[in-house]
């Protein structure tokens, strides 16, 4: 059985198309099917086949639609529900997306190598294209689904007529280029292809003219001039130069469409049931034309205005609209500048934009100065859309500014952001209450023919809600929820509810009108729908799960969910992300005022307390599946006695422990000094693993603080220990590094505890080796191995620091058994990440002593690891060794290739020692093909990053490389030089090589 979505919904069953009749059947088997192998929450399903107003007895009805697809699909097994919701078996190949998907990545992979080979994948994967998916069912699940499929199935087509192009057969695919680039006018790839195409196939006016066409067309509708790929190619072509599509550019295309290229599509689902606003959305086009954008720089538009007034309805509406013309990708930051929330600061919003950008780990700079060059960097040239939601400040804005005219930044905030206007030359968009024609148009589209009944009373309703969006929604739904009482009964009511906080204004608050309008609403809730709101209040992060406010409430989750649920309804929560949720900062704040008069303290710290047991222990269950094998490592925690989600496999932990972080940080803002360190001992590896340093720096050291004020010295050395980790990691002040760890290890002597007295000697070998200090990072991983501690990871780990240092010591013999020994181990328990890296040094080591068939072995098994545990710092050893070894083979265009990929992945992670590396044996490589120049190129470059990072020994290697290179190449004063460069900086390491030069350099 084959499922069949790109085009009209059908089963394929027996070689025979069955269509699947019924819309919502077709809804429900689409929303399944982009969830396959999940199980997808009723509650989604019922808003996907009924929308905002479900009808009544809906679930009742999911039954029927549900056992109707049963029928459909012929197989009862593959559609079950379970306690989480209902889930269709999709087995692989079976669905046409993924086997579309599958060929493209394999298309793309090869199309560097062998391009005849991928444009035949290429064409079978775009013969699975039927029609556009989902046409007839306008849901956003769906529809989001179907842009993202269209955008790939436009890189496959770039990809398979770039393919062709290179195979010479420009003249056959010159016409589909020309329809492809008139259904898709803005895509520079195709513009380049088409001109590309024509040229080579004898054509070059016709070229030079598909150029002309493409800068009129971009122009006209981006006000942009082409970018610098398709005005190089216009220059060569007026030059009469060659015009290729070689392997060079097939790869660079490759690496740039493949799934690992990072396109961000971060802007939240489009806003339902907006109405009005014609005059301000044609506002911001007009920023987008020609006329306005022009030669200047980045368009900014700040669009300011009261609370509740639909800032970000507006902003996201509009950016909706014109996603197609930033085809680089969406960023979007909530900056939380006004509510009970921390506001996101610039640091912390930067870092996740740089992670969705592509870089990870050490790759993010530390400083904030650094972070927004970096991301200007990143943006320079890409057509992004960046979307800085809810701005306190300016001084919060500017670091956040792309510095490309290529780029569009939308901000909204309640102030008026003057500085961003004077400075920045924001265009401000000043956003007024809805005007009364507006309004009418939503209470009619909420309320129909009766807000039409009595056009006085709905004008008054109108008024009492200041003509707010969101006071209006949630009037709307209440006048709803009483369908036979009239219009003027409910505004006399919230006449008399006004009143009544105005009395309680003493602070004179605009919003009077906004808070009627949640004082009338909240007090028809039912007794545990009001308590589940007033949880939202008092819960310390930014978004929630139903498990979380159970928790907080002492109920179980399905119960909770139906007072979320009515929460949705009467739109006093939204639903962001899946199945979290989140109030306007308005209710927010109103939710906590109600907490603090309606709940005693005794009752709403007894609530803080049952969710800080909650995440304690629940963050203690996902690291049991993220990391099973460090769990005898981890403190015990207070068991939970409520349901918590399922979190027995790596993927759910990692996807749970994403989701809560900044609930989880924010939690350490308020539980006491032992939650504190307790949650810093449990969360450590997880954000170590996952590269979240700014948060490791931040938890550590609210942990430091705790174990000082209760005067507990072993929790303060481990907070030390896990505090100098994340900050060698990323940088920072050796020293200070170095005296933390110095102090835990007192500690530990003192409490004579060897487990933790080795984890701090790795810890400190770790901060000399990141110096280039060698023997004295040896020297500690040794000391590790002395140690009568019975603890298997530690051995682990401090056998894997002394094999691998060994190794960059050019003790290979040496190095060999002790990562045997880790690798035995590792395998004994587990311990698969670790397994990539020691068959990674063992593959080194087996090269470096001639064993190149045990070298292979080792390498592509590494490999493999690396890439399922997601461990791109190994897998950027393992190609980098691989292309040794081919290179040993005398396979140069293999070794060429596998350097190339091994730069772009160390670059991508930005660690810059591996860079380094990468830059180093990519060079080595050029070097023994004779492409001198380049090789010189490589080598200075690497030279040039080492120096910056302090990699005193990669600045040896490199200078010894150099002069290498020149001696070979006769200019012998140039080699010396580099030659007692090299030499100084061996002997002030004290490395062997240094014996080495000093003999050459005599000599000479």
């Amino acid at each position: 059985m084959d499922f069949l979505m790109l085009g009209p919904l059908e089963i394929l069953r027996d070689a025979r198309r069955e269509p699947v009749p019924g819309r919502l059947r077709r809804i429900l088997l689409g929303v399944l099917l982009a969830r396959a192998n999940q199980s997808v929450p009723a509650d989604v399903l019922v808003d996907a086949l009924w929308g905002e107003r479900p009808e009544e007895r809906a679930r009742q009805r999911l039954h029927l639609h549900v056992h109707r697809l049963r029928t459909v699909i012929g197989d009862g097994d593959r559609l079950r529900f379970d306690e989480n919701g209902y889930r269709l078996r999709v087995l692989p190949g079976e669905l046409d997306a993924e086997r579309f998907e599958t060929l493209v990545a394999e298309g793309l992979e090869v199309a560097g190598g062998d391009p005849r080979r991928a444009a035949g994948v290429l064409r079978e994967a775009l013969d699975l294209w039927r029609d556009v998916p989902f046409a007839d069912l306008d849901i956003p699940l769906l529809t989001d689904w179907a842009h993202e499929l269209a955008e790939r199935r436009l890189v496959a087509c770039e990809a398979l007529f770039g393919a062709e192009v290179a195979c010479g057969r420009s003249a056959a695919v010159a016409g589909e280029l020309a329809t492809l680039v008139r259904e898709h006018p803005l895509r520079e790839r195709l513009h380049g292809l088409l001109m590309t195409a024509l040229y080579r196939s004898g054509q070059p006016g016709a070229a030079l003219a598909a150029y002309r066409a493409a800068r009129e067309t971009l122009v006209a509708e981006l006000g942009l001039e082409p970018g610098p790929e398709l005005r190089d190619l216009e220059a060569r072509m007026l030059a009469g130069e060659p015009v290729e599509v070689g392997a060079e550019q097939q790869r660079e295309q490759g690496r740039e469409q493949s799934p690992r290229a990072t396109v961000p599509a971060q802007l939240p689902g489009n806003v339902r049931g907006f109405v009005g606003r014609e005059v301000e959305l044609a506002e911001l086009d007009g920023l987008l034309s020609p006329d306005a954008a022009g030669a200047r720089g980045v368009v900014i538009s700040a669009v300011a205005g009261t609370a509740g007034v639909g800032k970000t309805a507006l902003a996201l509406r509009w950016a909706h609209q014109v996603r197609e013309r930033f085809p680089d990708g969406q960023l979007y930051v909530d900056l939380r500048g006004y509510g009970p929330d921390q506001p996101v600061t610039p640091q912390d919003a930067l870092a996740g934009f740089l992670r969705a950008l592509g870089l990870e780990g050490a790759a993010i700079p530390q400083d904030e100065a650094e972070r927004a060059a970096r991301f200007r960097t990143l943006l320079d040239g890409r057509r992004m859309l960046v979307v800085l939601d809810n701005a306190h400040s300016v001084t919060q804005v500017r670091p956040l500014l792309p510095g490309s005219p290529t780029c569009f930044a939308l901000v909204t905030s309640r102030d008026a952001l003057a500085g961003l206007v004077a400075r920045d030359g924001a265009h401000r968009l000043n956003l007024d209450r809805l005007p009364l024609p507006d309004a009418r148009a939503l209470l009619h589209e909420a309320l129909g023919e009766r807000a039409e009944a009595d056009p006085a009373a709905t004008d008054a309703l109108i008024e009492r809600c200041a003509r707010l969006p969101l006071a209006l929604r949630i009037t709307a739904e209440l006048a709803r929820s009483q369908p036979t009482r009239p219009l003027a009964d409910l505004v006399e009511e919230l006449a008399d509810q006004q009143g009544a906080l105005d009395l309680l204004d003493i602070d004179g608050d605009p919003h009077t009108a906004v808070r009627a309008v949640f004082s009338w609403s909240y007090q028809r809730l039912d007794p545990p729908v009001a308590r589940a709101f007033r949880l939202l209040g008092l819960h310390p992060g930014h978004d929630v799960d139903a498990h979380a406010i159970a928790a907080m409430a002492g109920a179980r989750p399905r119960e909770t969910r139906r007072a979320l649920d009515a929460l949705l309804r009467a739109h006093l929560v939204d639903q962001v992300a899946g199945s979290r949720y989140q109030p306007h900062d308005l209710l927010r704040a109103y939710a906590a005022e109600l907490a603090a008069d309606t709940d005693g303290p005794a009752e709403r710290e007894t609530t803080l307390t049952r969710l800080l047991d909650y995440y304690l222990a629940t963050t203690s269950a996902a690291m049991d599946a993220f990391a099973p094998y460090e769990t005898y490592r981890r403190p015990k925690v207070p068991a939970w006695d409520g349901e918590a989600p399922p979190l027995t496999s790596h993927d759910h932990a990692r996807r749970w422990l994403d989701a809560e972080r900044a609930n989880l940080l924010e939690t350490t803002r308020h539980g006491d000094p032992g939650f504190v360190v307790l949650m810093s001992e449990t969360l450590w590896r997880y954000l170590d693993v996952r590269g979240h340093s700014d948060e490791a720096i931040t938890l550590h050291t609210r942990a430091l603080r705790a174990a000082l004020a209760d005067g507990e010295p072993l929790a303060e050395a481990n907070a030390r220990r896990q505090l100098a980790a994340a900050m060698d990691r990323v940088g920072k002040n050796h020293e200070e590094v170095v005296d933390h760890l110095r102090q835990a290890l007192a500690a530990y002597e003192r409490a004579g505890d060897q487990a933790l007295q080795g984890a701090v000697l790795i810890n400190l070998g770790n901060a000399y080796a990141s110096r280039g200090d060698q023997f004295e990072a040896l020297r500690h991983y040794e000391l590790t191995l002395e140690l009568d501690a019975a603890d298997w990871a530690l051995r682990r780990a401090a056998l894997v620091n002394s094999g691998l240092t060994l190794r960059l010591l050019d003790r290979n013999a040496e190095a060999v058994r002790p990562l045997d020994e880790a690798l035995t181990l590792c395998r004994e328990h587990g311990d698969r990440t670790n397994e990539a890296n020691i068959l990674s040094g063992l593959a080194e080591a087996f090269r470096s002593l001639g064993r190149d068939e045990q070298a292979f072995d080792h390498a592509q098994r590494a490999l493999v690891l690396a890439r399922e545990t997601g461990y791109r710092v190994i897998e950027t050893h393992c190609l980098r060794t691989l292309g040794h070894l081919h290179r040993s083979r005398d396979d140069l265009v293999r070794a060429l290739d596998l350097h190339d990929e091994a730069l772009a992945l160390a670059r991508s992670v930005g660690d810059s020692e591996l860079v380094v590396t990468a830059l180093t044996t990519l060079a080595d490589t050029q070097a023994s093909t004779g492409r001198t120049a380049e090789a010189l190129h490589s080598y200075e470059e690497a030279l040039a990053v080492a120096t910056e990072g302090d990699h005193r020994q990669g600045q040896a290697d490199t200078h010894a490389a150099i002069a290498a290179v020149h001696t070979a190449a006769g200019d012998h004063a140039s080699a010396h030089a580099h030659w007692r460069q090299a030499l100084d900086d061996y002997e002030a390491l004290g490395l062997p090589q240094a014996a080495e030069i000093r003999r050459r350099l005599t000599g000479d």
